[in-house]
């Protein structure tokens, strides 16, 4: 199925109040096409430059909050930015990466779009920021205060000892058990508490 050209206006429901008047001079400026992704498993954004004719191209799943949107659309505008600074031969999240998002991201949080308690983990991060917000624990705690939550969906640090919890997949484990195979989770992976 084809997807649906919207206007820029449609933009807004996905952005925290304040962010849209922001954001959209550097997507007008840069010529991006911007895609609203449904919900993938393996990444929350993507960039790819533009080639052959066509626009720079930057995706994000439409699913996540406004918060964590917003970083998203930053972390891949940065991809954008750093490939037209410094070219196509730079790692893909190395130095001039981080320095090119740490600077889009401090230009947010002085515009205080965020609250206080994402606005003290971007903070946190702008040092180094990691390739991916999901390798930033502190910052995934606090962005998930602001999700929908999913009835009976945990984390497994929300698990207690001993509690048996099912994956997407429906295969089953036990938090904690000592003597039987160990597997390791992410305390932030989601699972169905079963």
């Amino acid at each position: 199925m084809a997807a649906q050209q919207h206007s820029f206006e449609a933009l807004k429901r996905y952005l925290p109040p304040g962010s849209f008047e922001l954001v959209m001079p550097l997507i007008l400026e840069h010529k991006v096409h911007l895609v609203i992704s449904r919900e993938r498993q393996t990444k929350l954004g993507d960039f790819r430059h533009a080639f052959r004719g066509n626009n720079h191209r930057i995706s994000v799943n439409g699913n996540l909050n406004s918060y964590a949107f917003l970083i998203t659309l930053l972390h891949e505008l940065a991809h954008l930015l750093a490939y037209q600074r410094f070219g196509h031969r730079i790692q893909p999240h190395g130095k001039e990466w981080k320095h090119t998002y740490s600077q889009v991201l401090a230009h947010f949080l002085q515009a205080a779009v965020f609250p206080p308690d994402v606005a003290a983990e971007l903070q946190a991060m702008l040092h180094n920021p990691a390739a991916s917000s999901s390798a930033e624990d502190g910052l995934q705690r606090v962005l998930r205060r602001y999700d929908v939550r999913k009835p009976g969906v945990l984390t497994v640090e929300e698990l207690a000892p001993g509690q048996v919890f099912r994956l997407a997949d429906g295969r089953k484990f036990v938090r904690e058990i000592p003597a039987q195979k160990i597997y390791l989770f992410h305390p932030l992976y989601e699972v169905q508490a079963v």
